[in-house]
């Protein structure tokens, strides 16, 4: 029932189901603002875990979807994607460009569409837990459902 969840969080379940993405969004108890705390939440690999962490770059919010089990290579990733620097954005930058703070930033629900990095090691999961949209919510999804609902990139980040 969407009704219960938070104002952040519906906007997520609204996007989910005009995706066609069964996922139902949970509430967790505690906040689970980390990979960690999330996988330990809800009892499973921290890969598993899809990270939503927001970077600046060229003058423009980028999303990377990060397996949890590890960091993201800023320095390769701008490389590999013809970049200039990529540097984590502010607390400020990302509750603009996504409308979800830190911690609790799902793949969809943005104020706009954002440039999006899926890690190619999530596909490694038959079932990715994300955010959504605040630290206490969270939803599965698949590797090809996190892909086509971001409409991102898929690319190695660490």
């Amino acid at each position: 029932m969407t009704d219960a969840l938070p104002t952040r969080s519906r906007l997520v379940a609204a996007s989910l189901e005009s995706a066609g993405i069964a996922g139902t969004i949970i509430v967790l108890p505690d906040a689970a603002s980390t990979a960690a705390l999330a996988a330990a939440a809800l009892d499973i690999e921290v890969g598993a875990i899809a990270n939503s962490l927001v970077f600046w770059s060229d003058d423009e919010p980028l999303l990377v979807m990060t397996s949890g089990a590890h960091r993201v290579d800023t320095r390769g990733l701008a490389e590999r994607l013809g970049r200039g620097t990529i540097r984590r954005a502010t607390p400020e930058q990302v509750l603009a460009a996504t409308g979800q703070p830190i911690g609790g930033v799902a793949p969809t629900g943005h104020p706009a569409p954002l440039t999006t990095i899926v890690d190619e090691d999530l596909a490694a999961f038959p079932e990715i837990w994300a955010a959504g949209g605040t630290p206490h919510t969270v939803f599965p999804l698949t590797f090809d459902e996190l892909v086509r609902l971001t409409g991102g990139t898929v690319a190695k980040v660490d």
